[in-house]
């Protein structure tokens, strides 16, 4: 199978945020001076679309969202786990606004980097701004993926997609307590809290999936990702 056909919509990057551990003493010290660290209840918002950007948030603890609010609704671009960086595109010069809001999905720990001091750092350390370079570049590909496959795949590649990457990417074994709510899920997915509830019953029907509760264990992984790949 090539990797083209292997193309999901997960969002999580697979590696946890390094980037911090090459600064200098200085370079970190500076860092420490200027960031204050917050804690979010779930549900709450950490930043909100449209609202000045004076920060870069690094998540701590806990799992968040980030999503597009309009008219027509709210569209979940992407979930992040703890140790990984945040509305990075708040280093763009050419923009100085969120263009979307992150919201906590469970309690969360957070700490808000003042940004000039970021964008300081990145002009001096090229090493650091290596790490920030290839952290945009892997999110923007697993937009791609996501983007592709809301847009292409069938509503059982997508759900599919979401327990694999939850079981993978953020709680990293094959059975965990689902701390999304079905309607959570459904945003996540891209489709309706009926249709999900439905599937996740054919899933466990046909014993792709155990469920107990609020949790969640993978029985049939091959299969899962014969779906995803195909769904």
């Amino acid at each position: 199978m090539t990797k083209s056909q292997e193309i999901n919509s997960c969002t999580v990057g697979l590696e946890k945020c390094t980037c911090f551990d090459i600064l200098t003493e200085e370079q970190t010290e500076l860092i420490e001076n200027n960031l204050v660290e917050i804690e979010f209840s779930k549900g709450e918002t950490i930043c909100k679309q449209g609202t000045f950007a004076t920060h870069v948030i690094y998540l701590t603890e806990g799992l968040v969202k980030v999503h597009m609010d309009g008219t027509q609704g709210s569209l979940v671009l992407k979930i992040i786990p703890d140790e990984h960086l945040i509305a990075l595109t708040a280093i763009f010069e050419g923009n100085n606004v969120f263009p979307y809001s992150v919201s906590a999905y469970v309690d969360s720990k957070v700490r808000l980097i003042d940004i000039e001091v970021f964008r300081k750092i990145i002009h001096e350390n090229a090493s650091f701004a290596y790490e920030i370079i290839n952290n945009i570049n892997s999110n923007t590909i697993q937009t791609f993926g996501r983007f592709y496959c809301l847009t292409l795949k069938q509503a059982y590649g997508r759900l599919a997609d979401t327990i694999l990457c939850l079981s993978e990417r953020v709680f990293k074994q094959p059975t965990f307590e689902l701390l999304l709510t079905r309607k959570e899920l459904a945003e996540l997915s891209g489709m309706t809290t009926e249709n999900v509830i439905r599937m996740l019953k054919k899933f466990k029907e046909d014993e792709l999936i155990e469920i107990k509760g609020k949790t969640i264990k993978i029985k049939n992984k091959k299969l899962l990702k014969k779906i995803s790949n195909y769904g």
